[in-house]
């Protein structure tokens, strides 16, 4: 089977074609912001500009190698509204002209699925942490279940505002990562955890604060210390509460070196598993839509045209998952 995957829940359009095996052939374009964070309708119109060209590019490639498209797959949500709707008129409009079956897809479990075929993962606790989410899930009886969770903004927007805060160009994470490990000690900041849930949004302002008093890397790598601390000491307990011996890092954030580090220490301890995804998987990206597409499709799951509209606020635990059992792919 070959499916056909559009993203575009934010500023990366992506178009791609997977088989069960591997990616075929992937392109895309990124909208960058002029100054500071996305702007829903800019990032929509970039993708409306751009859109032809992708998805061209890709279909171009299929007939080239002479291949028969089985589904297209598209990022129903979660995600910005115009940027969701612009994709999901493409995706009906493929599947439509093609007359291929078309299945919505939930951005964030793209993430998860895609990153379980790149790591060999089985049933893994998943730390999903990008610009827009910050959860721990586990699969649990057919659905991805969420143990913990942001409470106000997720982890690489409390990144994102800080580092726009102190003037550093955008994307942040990055140039935060990049001064953090320049420094040479540690700034005391506040640490959120209630529960089994998590707060970022005072711990940004508390690094922002201290940014006029302190050296910026030092403050960089006391916020990078601080929240990863509260994602890891989450996860651990969802681990032990859902008796899982895997983990697995999932989304842009996860790009970020020192959080890997500190989530593999913490599972070396434990004697489990620790699973990360290769980087170009971990950004937003069209195959990880084709693909969860496609096991969506294997397991009966279609989205009929009429009941293709956009979900902004789609929640990872709405998803029936169909296609996987604890323990392994179904």
């Amino acid at each position: 089977m070959i499916v056909f995957g559009l993203e575009g829940t934010a500023w990366k359009l992506s178009a791609s074609l997977v088989d069960e095996r591997q990616v075929i052939f992937e392109r895309g374009a990124t909208y960058m912001p002029a100054r500071g964070g996305i702007h829903p309708r800019e990032a929509s119109q970039h993708h409306a500009e751009n859109m032809a060209q992708v998805v061209g590019a890709v279909l171009e490639k299929a007939r080239e190698l002479d291949l028969k498209i089985d589904g297209i797959a598209f990022s129903q949500g979660p995600g910005l509204g115009p940027c969701l709707r612009t994709v999901a008129t493409a995706a009906r409009a493929l599947a439509l002209r093609f007359d291929l079956p078309l299945v919505g897809v939930n951005h964030c479990i793209a993430h998860i699925e895609v990153g379980k075929w790149q790591t060999g993962a089985r049933d893994p606790v998943v730390i999903y942490v990008s610009g827009a989410n910050s959860q721990i899930l586990a699969l649990r009886k057919g659905r991805y279940r969420i143990f913990g969770e942001t409470l106000d903004i997720s982890i690489g927007n409390a990144i994102d505002k800080f580092a726009r805060s102190v003037g550093l160009p955008h994307p942040g994470g990055p140039r935060v990562e990049e001064l953090a490990s320049k420094a040479d000690g540690y700034i005391p900041l506040p640490y959120t955890v209630k529960g089994m849930d998590l707060s970022f949004s005072g711990l940004s302002t508390a690094a922002t604060e201290a940014a006029k008093r302190h050296d910026l890397a030092e403050v960089c790598y006391s916020l990078q210390e601080t929240a990863f601390a509260m994602l890891v000491e989450v996860t651990e307990r969802a681990m032990a509460h859902a008796e899982k011996e895997e983990a697995m890092l999932v989304g842009g954030v996860g790009a970020n070196k020192r959080l890997a580090e500190m989530l593999k220490s913490m599972c070396l301890e434990r004697g489990a598993e620790f699973f990360l995804p290769p980087v170009k998987y971990m950004g937003d990206n069209g195959s990880m839509i084709a693909y969860t597409g496609l096991i969506m499709l294997k397991s009966g799951v279609a989205t009929p045209v009429a009941e293709s509209k956009v979900i902004p606020n789609y929640r990872t635990d709405e998803v029936e998952v169909t296609w996987a059992r604890d323990g392994g792919a179904a």
